[in-house]
């Protein structure tokens, strides 16, 4: 497969990043990955509301898994483990709706923990799976093609490529691909626009921007591009307007948190906080710039 992402250019977006990241004085945040036996990754969810039409079906807040409803159907963003595809279809069906009116799969990024259900959701639903072109190759290899090494899964068939800035439509359903590759090579950040009370809010679903500690950034001979990609992605993570912001990790913006101030105050939307996103992107950006200096 072609690599869609060998047009971008690279000095130009690295010095559009450290312009912006000298010129803004946003407090940098990083946080910290969950151990294996925190609760982000051991304790479940229950299914909840967002926003308009956006649910939380993940089963944990480690494993995010998104579903938005429309009259004409449902999509759903990350299908997470395939152990964790029955806790999804119950997820939905708790929520008021039918699994089998599901019918796109897309997905943040092609690893084990965001589309190693993909072929199994995909049975269950009967949906079709939509991914960027790059991902699609790590899809369908069961994380073979993935330039980091890890645990395989079972693969699955990718039915369409997603161009980058393409609208992927369903009723009235739109979500906006933005391509924002280095954490894997297809990496897809999605934005939409949603409302409540009357006011429109622009939403971000965040692919991640964090690199790998276990693959070096510079020299990296299964992705020798990398820096040049986190440059980019850096770039446009910046341009997107956001209100509410998600992700592909529940820890990166707080959800547990937002719950229960959900719980305790229905009135009072938590997930409308657009700072926190400025302050992960801009942590992110700082460590890539550090690392980038000390390999290099």
């Amino acid at each position: 497969m072609t690599n869609v992402f060998l047009n971008i250019k690279t000095h130009s977006a690295l010095g559009l990043i450290m312009s912006v990241f000298i010129s803004l004085n946003i407090v940098a945040q990083i946080p910290p990955t969950p151990g294996s036996d925190d609760a982000e990754r051991i304790e479940a969810i229950e299914p909840f509301h967002i926003i308009d039409n956006v649910y939380y079906i993940g089963k944990t807040s480690h494993n995010p898994s998104y579903l938005f409803t429309s009259d004409a159907g449902h999509i759903i963003i990350d299908s997470t483990y395939e152990e964790f595809v029955p806790d999804i279809q119950a997820n939905v069906e708790q929520l008021g709706f039918n699994i089998r009116d599901v019918k796109i799969i897309l997905s943040s990024h092609a690893h084990h923990d965001h589309v190693g259900g993909h072929a199994l959701l995909k049975e269950v639903t009967g949906a079709a799976v939509m991914s960027s072109e790059p991902d699609a190759e790590v899809i369908e290899t069961g994380g073979v093609a993935d330039f980091r090494e890890g645990d395989p899964w079972h693969v699955g068939k990718v039915d369409e490529f997603i161009l980058d800035q393409q609208v992927v439509r369903l009723g009235d359903i739109a979500l906006t691909a933005h391509f924002t590759p280095g954490h894997t090579k297809g990496c897809t950040t999605w934005t939409t626009t949603v409302e409540e009370d009357g006011h429109q809010y622009d939403l971000v679903l965040l692919c991640g921007l964090r690199m790998d500690q276990n693959s070096p950034l510079v020299g990296n001979p299964k992705y020798p591009e990398m820096p040049k990609a986190f440059a980019y992605s850096f770039a446009v993570a910046k341009t997107l307007p956001v209100d509410i912001f998600l992700g592909a990790h529940g820890y990166w913006f707080n959800l547990r948190d937002k719950i229960e101030r959900l719980k305790a105050n229905p009135e009072i939307n938590p997930f409308i906080n657009p700072e926190e996103y400025f302050r992960i992107v801009e942590g992110w950006e700082k460590a890539y710039l550090e690392r980038l200096k000390r390999e290099r």
